[in-house]
């Protein structure tokens, strides 16, 4: 009699309290991000620094760089745990920071080590899965780490919001911290297990990922700085257009010059093998996040948008995401590539329908359901990217690997960002229709590129 083996399940006794842990931290860290943009308007005005409002905003871009940079190296060399862990002590200080702050230079440190925890958890968390669930569980893991986003981007404005109202804006953040501690325990089991895998590891550290750490930080950090001045001069730029467009264009040379150093070898010429994989992140996270940041703002200005209904493109945003990474998470035995080509097609495709809210005077509704269908193949892509991150990596280098993918996106994102928002800023008086136009079908071509660059993304023969 043949015996056929269990398929493993996600929502099994086995893997049950991983799952929770890794959704509670998630759904904690998505909380805290949607929260800071409604709470700091009100910090601001309380501590009367309206001029420190950018500057807090940007702080933890500037410390997320140089965090994967660190955080991979380290899960490598000593597995996830001890990463974890700093990310956790990292959270819970910037959290205690922000919410007893008596000035804002309290509140722009919380926010740099707000920063340093993100990158510590995303990477660390990454990892942990890596070691704990089987391949065929990835897929649908990271479906939910999409999944978790829904409801602090719908929810999470709104019930901010009323905290700040009725507690203060304090609690928005100290109260935070009261869902850490049980998923920190629902993780302990894995983590006991991770621990033991690396500490037999170990004995195959060699110099060269010594010197790797070496050079990879002082570049990290070269690009965290670029990434924050850039983001400063960006919102000077209307003021001062010459010495901010200078500033901008330095500051993008300097994380070009970065983006060579820290990516992997092969990354721009989208190399076959995980080099494609950091590349097609990068090309997708800026044809997304690139025309995204500016939808509202091209509903509101072209098509008299209220800003209620132009931030629906946020819940569509999430919602789609969240149903792409969930069909890519289903058992249809299509080879993983596949999966990502077609989110691929989808976000240009999309992106491309998007565009005419900005061309032409067509109605609303058909541009919006463009961007659903690029929210659906960004969820079907970045689910991907990451199951193949995991794919073409094994214990020795996961960690370096998830941060670089990462690092990839929030760079490319940023330079999306710095030069769509100096082409507006130069014709901020009356902005055109064609500067729309520029930047969203922009996005579809980065997006095409992506889709030219995704066969590449498979193990080298």
């Amino acid at each position: 009699m043949t015996i056929v083996e269990a398929r493993p399940k996600l929502f099994t006794g086995q893997h049950l309290p991983l799952v929770l842990g890794v959704i509670g931290l998630v759904t904690l860290g998505a909380f805290e991000n949607r929260a800071v943009g409604t709470a700091l308007p009100t910090m601001v005005r309380e501590f009367d620094a309206l001029g420190s409002f950018g500057l807090a905003n940007a702080a933890p871009n500037a410390s997320y760089l140089i965090s994967l940079a660190i955080a991979g190296l380290w899960s490598d060399r000593r597995g996830p745990i001890p990463t974890l862990r700093a990310g956790a002590i990292s959270f819970t200080l910037a959290q205690l920071l922000v919410g007893t702050a008596t000035a804002m230079p309290m509140v722009i440190a919380g926010r740099l080590l707000s920063g340093l925890a993100e990158g510590l958890l995303d990477v660390s968390l990454m990892v942990l899965v890596a070691r704990a669930l089987p391949a065929v569980l990835r897929p649908r893991m990271f479906s939910l780490f999409a999944a978790m986003w829904i409801l602090p981007s719908v929810l999470g404005p709104v019930l901010t919001g009323v905290v700040t109202e009725q507690f203060g804006w304090r609690w928005v953040f100290l109260g935070a911290l009261v869902l850490l501690v049980p998923s920190w325990l629902l993780l302990r089991p894995a983590m006991r297990q991770s621990a033991d895998a690396a500490a037999r590891e170990r004995t195959a550290e060699d110099a060269a990922e010594l010197a790797a750490w070496r050079a990879a930080l002082p570049w990290a950090l070269a690009a965290s700085v670029a990434l924050f001045s850039m983001t400063l001069a960006g919102d000077h730029l209307e003021a001062h257009p010459f010495l901010g467009g200078t500033a901008v264009v330095v500051a993008l040379a300097v994380l070009g010059r970065a983006a060579v150093r820290v990516m992997p070898a092969g990354t721009f010429s989208a190399r076959r093998g995980f080099p494609a994989v950091v590349a097609v992140r990068g090309l997708g996270g800026a044809a997304f996040a690139g025309v995204g940041a500016y939808l509202p703002l091209l509903l509101t200005l072209q098509h008299d948008f209220s800003p209620s209904r132009a931030g629906v493109t946020l819940s569509i945003t999430g919602v789609c995401w969240a149903f792409g990474s969930w069909l890519q998470g289903r058992e249809h035995g299509i080879e993983r590539v596949t999966v990502l080509r077609t989110g691929l097609a989808f976000m240009t495709l999309g992106l491309a329908v998007t565009s005419l809210l900005a061309w032409t005077d067509a109605t609303t509704w058909i541009g919006l359901i463009g961007w659903g269908f690029a929210g659906i193949g960004m969820g079907l892509s970045s689910s991907s990217l990451s199951v193949l991150t995991l794919d073409l990596s094994d214990q020795s280098n996961s960690g370096r690997n998830t941060s670089a993918g990462q690092m990839a996106a929030t760079m490319s994102i940023a330079t999306a960002l710095a030069i769509s928002g100096t082409l507006l800023a130069f014709n901020a008086d009356d902005p055109q229709p064609w500067v729309f136009g520029a930047i969203v079908t922009a996005g579809s071509v980065l997006a095409l590129l992506g889709f030219l660059a995704a066969p590449r993304a498979r193990r080298s023969q």
